[in-house]
């Protein structure tokens, strides 16, 4: 090329890449917590008027963001419990620092639970309850019947035959109240309820908790509510947590957490083992002493982000529980599980989710004595999901739609044979932001259920308006609850006392549930009242079928389930927090019915804690407390005559605990918790009274080895 030609155009270019250069700047800052002057790991920090474009803070609470030009932006920070913060910069902007302040409630807290969508809690138009990882490690519960038992009144959870766990959550029972983990279904269940002891609560960033109906949106079992168990993602590099825990009846809880991030791809995989002894019960009752049982829970959850567009993650499950119900022999139940999801974002207005997910839960026998280990019940589930969401300037619409291919063998069965069911829907919901003040969310959704030949319309509507420090809220929706294969089918030889039948003509469980909240929130307080009200029709139960000589499977007349929810919770910078929830539930049965209602009218949960932040030490202590009123009810002498009734009172209790958690040096953290604080223990153990035997303690360490190498 001529020399002539060559100068001109190096000085161009020269000049477009200086300009290029001045044009694009650096804003770069930290983010500290404002009452202890820490900083913070993982604030997520983007520009509003750029989709796409933002950072998170590294382990020394630093970000650095390359803008494109010297235009105004608006930098939004947001961190989970905290309230969000947003601030304009300009051509002078050089460093911006952040300093966040605790949410109360954790309104700022994200959920998706109760719309499919995420939403900050502050904005959802149905009272969602959200239990922390925070709150979840200061309870340091093995469980989740422990956590919800103790953040939520109203839930109450018992052994029913054999010893299988059993729900009653403000009159619903196992089957009505759907357990999700990351908003997937389980497969198997005792007695109407789900194995509880699959939810390990060590790898859980928290739990979001919708009463009431829900089916618009989850169709069959979301009847009295849903819960909802989040998974924790990894954020940082490394990280490795070491812990164990050690108590009463040789109570013992080992875990551990692996997780690393290495460019586009992230990893968090869990381990968990525990153990108890049998314990003997000090009185009287239903049963005498609580078996023995040891489990262990392995997680392995898999992400990889392409250009922030497409975000591929793939889940991975083994769990196994031991229960030493006889001498001889011992319950053995098995679930492996598996998930494959996508999400595809379009552009910063629409997004796509498909999942595929695989459950087998297994239930054997094993003798002792010959080794023998008999499988006799197994629940494979294979779910394909589709989720669209296309947002307006407005509003949301949200496209769905799933099929489920599930199968069943069971030895209530005749012959120990097995039943297949396909079931299919389709689901739309808009989310309308009238003004900034009101919304309107709308939903529909249409169930299908081959075996049962049950189809379904469920609607919903919710209402949200939001003035100054108060937030109104009204929802009507539908619940619905397909007749299960085991109602169906059912063929099984109750201990050789009478048989117990299903019934393929069942009618599909409904309820219209109508719900009216106000949530007052100023500065550290928040007060929020729902009163509910649920018509129930249908109910399916077991009654006595002359014809048959047996039970039966049959639906029951409408019941009526209504009350009061209230909250109440204030916390202050200085490290104090105080949480006060009462419900009161009213069920109706008409009398005659092949049911009577055991649930507590009142019920009572207060959690006060304290805590304080140095720079090598921390603590925090929790004093729980839940109190349930006594009950009386008529109960039936004999279900083939249901003219002949006694009355039973079940007495009324409270169970307090006292927990201790610390942070005792860089990465090690220990826990003391004293339960059943007052030595309470029942004068006669009903099977919906607690199996406590005095006051027990628990010990922990835990350590986070990653910090020692920060």
């Amino acid at each position: 090329m001529n020399n002539r030609y060559l100068k001109p155009i190096l000085l161009f270019l020269f000049i477009v890449l200086t300009y290029f250069a001045q044009a694009q700047r650096v804003i770069s800052g930290t983010v500290t917590d404002s009452a202890t002057g820490e900083t913070m790991v993982g604030v997520t920090v983007k520009v509003l008027e750029k989709s796409g474009l933002g950072t998170a803070t590294d382990s020394k609470g630093r970000y650095s963001l390359r803008l494109p030009d010297n235009k105004p932006y608006t930098l939004e920070v947001s961190f989970v419990g905290y309230q969000q913060q947003k601030r304009t910069v300009n051509a002078k902007s050089g460093r911006v620092d952040f300093a966040l302040k605790a949410s109360p409630k954790y309104l700022e807290t994200v959920v998706v639970t109760a719309t499919r969508t995420p939403k900050l809690l502050k904005d959802a138009p149905i009272v969602t309850r959200v239990i922390t990882e925070e709150d979840i490690k200061t309870l340091d519960a093995p469980n989740i019947q422990d956590v919800l038992q103790a953040e939520l009144p109203g839930i109450e959870f018992s052994y029913a035959m054999n010893q299988q766990l059993s729900l009653n959550m403000q009159g619903f029972g196992g089957n009505s109240v759907l357990f999700l983990v990351d908003g997937e279904r389980l497969a198997g269940e005792t007695l109407d309820n789900v194995d509880y002891s699959r939810l390990n609560m060590d790898n859980v960033s928290q739990i979001e908790i919708v009463k009431g109906a829900a089916s618009s949106l989850y169709g069959s079992n979301a009847v009295g509510g849903v819960v909802n168990l989040v998974s924790r993602e990894n954020t940082e590099p490394w990280t490795l947590n070491l812990n164990a825990h050690y108590g009463t009846f040789n109570n013992q809880r080992y875990g551990a957490s692996l997780g690393f991030k290495a460019g586009s791809f992230a990893n968090m995989a869990n381990v968990q083992y525990t153990r108890c002894d049998a314990i003997k019960l000090k009185n009287d009752g239903d049963f005498g002493t609580i078996y023995a049982n040891n489990s262990l829970n392995i997680k392995d959850r898999l992400t990889y982000k392409y250009k922030d567009k497409l975000t591929l993650t793939a889940k991975a499950g083994y769990f196994f529980r031991e229960r030493e119900s006889q001498f001889n022999a011992t319950d053995r139940y098995r679930d492996f599980s598996g998930n494959l999801k996508a999400d595809y974002l379009f552009d910063s207005l629409r997004n796509l989710n498909i999942s595929y997910t695989f459950d087998q839960y297994d239930k054997s026998d094993y003798s002792t004595l010959s080794g023998l280990d008999v499988r006799d019940y197994s629940n494979v589930q294979n779910s394909v999901r589709t989720l669209f969401n296309r947002a307006f300037a407005k509003s949301t619409l949200t496209l769905g739609g799933d099929y489920l291919h599930d199968y069943l063998m069971s030895y209530q069965f005749s012959d120990h044979g097995s039943h297949l069911q396909h079931t299919a829907d389709a689901f739309a919901q808009y989310d309308w932001n009238i003004t900034s003040r009101l919304n309107l969310i709308a939903a529909l959704r249409y169930d299908y259920f081959s075996q049962a030949s049950a189809q379904h319309l469920s609607p919903k509507i919710n209402i949200m308006y939001k003035w100054d420090k108060v937030s109104l809220r009204a929802s009507y929706a539908d619940g619905f609850r397909a007749p299960t294969l085991k109602e169906m089918f059912m063929s099984f030889n109750m201990a050789n006392v009478f048989m117990i039948y299903g019934n393929p003509d069942l009618k599909s469980e409904t309820s219209h549930n109508f719900n009216l909240a106000v949530e007052y929130t100023h500065k550290s307080y928040n007060l929020t009242l729902m009163g509910f009200f649920n018509d129930v029709s249908n109910r399916i139960t077991t009654v006595w079928n002359r014809d048959l000589a047996g039970m039966q499977y049959t639906n029951m007349v409408p019941v009526q389930i209504s009350g009061l929810d209230f909250n109440a919770g204030a916390r202050w910078d200085f490290g104090l927090a105080v949480r006060l929830s009462y419900v009161f539930t009213y069920e109706h049965i008409p009398q005659g019915q092949p049911e009577v209602s055991s649930t507590r009218p009142h019920s009572a949960t207060l959690n006060i804690s304290y805590g304080k932040k140095w720079k090598k030490y921390s603590f925090k202590v929790m004093i729980t407390g839940r109190a349930m009123s006594a009950v009386t009810c008529d109960e039936y002498v004999s279900l083939s005559d249901l003219t002949q009734t006694q009355r039973i009172t079940y007495p009324g209790y409270s169970v307090w605990k006292l927990s201790l958690t610390q942070k005792v040096l860089k990465g090690i953290n220990l826990s003391l918790a004293v339960d059943n604080l007052f030595n309470y223990i029942p004068e006669y153990y009903y099977s919906n009274s607690p199996a406590t035997t005095g006051t027990t303690f628990m010990a922990g360490l835990s350590v986070d080895v990653d910090e020692f190498f920060r």
